[in-house]
């Protein structure tokens, strides 16, 4: 039997991309309005889930032209934009690692600082709930990452120590999350949190096709 607990996985960036299209929907929209949304001030808020993000974007927009639609438009558009760009399907290796996980009786779980209403019903579009016995989102906990929070509340639902499982990560806040709760970490970073401090992980790779059961089991080893 697998040493390992539990695996205990992020959702945006991790199992699904979804940072690139939020991040191009909202860029489209800045474009359009002769304005300029760049990577830089972008990619260091991945990873943290505030309510009104999406207001936030609209008003820094706002700042910087003379005449922004308003905020309903805003974000219509918005959401337009994301649903055609939004994937249909996993990240690379994501589906494969669950059912490796799960033929070897290794619970698997998401820790995410993102709302239920999102996770939710995203997590059930790609056909993957059914691999996962619990999902934890930000509406679950007090605090969203980097507070331990998800990952605490997640292991705990598991049934497993914290100390004898893995987080699956694409962000600097997530990393952070998931050491302070006392897991191991894997980093697999996408183009938008490459440039995250993502030294503290335990692993790092570049998608979870990487990755294999005895390859996570091996983090756990003195």
């Amino acid at each position: 039997m697998s040493s390992l607990a539990a695996v205990i996985f992020d959702f945006d960036g991790v199992i699904l991309d979804s940072e690139t299209p939020e991040f191009e929907s909202h860029r489209r929209i800045y474009e359009r309005c002769g304005a300029t949304l760049t990577v830089e001030e972008w990619c260091h808020q991945i990873g943290i889930y505030t309510e009104g993000e999406e207001k936030r974007w609209f008003l820094r927009l706002c700042e910087r032209v003379s005449q922004a639609p308003s905020h309903e438009e805003y974000d219509a558009e918005r959401r337009r934009h994301f649903a055609e760009l939004v994937p249909g399907e996993p990240r690379r290796g994501i589906r494969e690692l669950l059912e490796a996980l799960r033929d070897a009786g290794v619970p698997a779980g998401i820790a995410s600082s993102g709302p239920a209403r999102w996770v939710v019903p995203a997590a059930e579009r790609i056909g993957i709930t059914p691999l996962f016995r619990t999902i934890v989102t930000g509406d679950d906990v007090a605090r969203g990452k980097p507070a331990p929070d998800v990952y605490l509340e997640a292991a705990r639902r598991l049934g497993a120590d914290p100390a004898k499982s893995v987080a699956i990560e694409d962000s600097g806040p997530g990393v952070a999350s998931a050491r302070a709760a006392g897991l191991k970490t894997v980093a697999i970073p996408h183009w938008l949190t490459e440039r995250h401090e993502l030294s503290a992980a335990d692993l790092r790779v570049a998608h979870a096709g990487e990755l294999t059961v005895a390859r996570l089991a091996t983090l756990l080893q003195p």
